[in-house]
């Protein structure tokens, strides 16, 4: 009894609580039964202890010399399972995003190894967040491995395990996302917005969507109502407006020119048609400065728009 009681101290509280109840509904054992469970627990105890000592290989020849060829391959089956489901069991507490930053910048081999004791889908989630180059290296590390030494596999838990604490530990604040470049691109000028969204477009034309559908460009005044438009251009500097529609398509000129008085609309028609030799920088940075006042009406609460779809509303 004092015996057993030792052994608690190094379990946890559910597998004591396991353990108890067990023990509990233990009944009469047969001796032959209790000296079967007592030899099959012997032999897993000296299979773990030889195969931490020398790896698998020396353990199979040990294992080989005192039980049989067909004691040993099943001995070596069951720790085998019960070391893969240990080794990196601490990662199941984090998601996918955790260890792929964890892991991103580790060798191939090393990746390779960790992924190998994970499950297969997780692993699968892993490996298509890598570089191409690295995705490669790392499914054909995985496909080359066939075992790993204990202490090896000691070794890289340990680094992982303590990587994985300093980062865990630390304070990060949220930074970035789609809805800060958007807000970036809101504010660059129209010509580097059509660079680098055009660029983008070639690599990853899902990220310029969403990033779009969280912008507001002046093109989108067609997709705000009647009363956020006519607010806007009460305030907004006659010629930039002149300016901004030499540039613009005829949705966009015929939702202003209908949101405005007859008298406002036939001056601003007549200034457009003697308004020449209007540069494009001109014509841009005026829709910028449109686009800014909508934006600072839009925080004031005095104009809706619409981003991303009529049932994407933001007051």
């Amino acid at each position: 009894m004092e015996k057993a009681s030792q052994i608690y101290k190094y379990l946890t509280e559910e597998e004591i609580e396991k353990l108890t109840i067990e023990v509990a509904k233990l009944g009469y054992l047969p001796p032959d039964t209790t000296e079967n469970v007592l030899d099959e627990f012997y032999k897993n105890c000296m299979t773990q202890k030889v195969v931490t000592e020398g790896g698998m290989e020396y353990a199979k020849s040990v294992l080989q010399k005192a039980f049989g060829e067909d004691a040993a391959t099943s001995l070596l089956s069951k720790v085998e399972k019960t070391l893969k489901a240990r080794v990196f069991s601490f990662l199941s507490k984090y998601d996918d995003k955790t260890v792929f930053s964890l892991l991103h910048n580790e060798r191939s081999q090393v990746i390779a190894l960790v992924l190998s004791y994970l499950d297969s889908d997780r692993a699968a989630r892993i490996i298509a967040e890598l570089s191409e180059e690295k995705r490669l290296s790392v499914v054909e590390a995985i496909a080359r491995m066939d075992s790993a030494a204990p202490e090896a596999m000691k070794i890289v838990e340990r680094e992982i395990e303590n990587k994985l604490s300093s980062v865990m530990t630390t304070d990060y604040t949220k930074i970035g996302g789609i809805d800060y470049i958007a807000d970036v691109m809101n504010h660059i000028d129209r010509s580097n917005e059509k660079f680098i969204f055009d660029e983008l477009g070639k690599k990853d034309t899902e990220l310029v969507d969403e990033i779009r559908k969280k912008m507001f460009v002046f093109e989108d005044i067609v997709s705000m109502d009647n009363m956020s438009i006519q607010r806007f251009i009460r305030e907004i500097d006659q010629k930039d407006l002149i300016y901004s529609l030499k540039g613009s398509n005829a949705e966009v000129s015929n939702v202003i020119f209908a949101n405005m008085s007859t008298r406002m609309a036939e001056t601003i028609k007549s200034e457009l048609e003697i308004t020449s030799n209007v540069k494009v920088k001109d014509v841009e940075e005026a829709q910028q400065r449109i686009v800014g006042v909508i934006r600072a009406l839009e925080e004031a609460g005095q104009v809706v728009i619409s981003k991303g779809g009529k049932d994407d509303i933001i007051v």
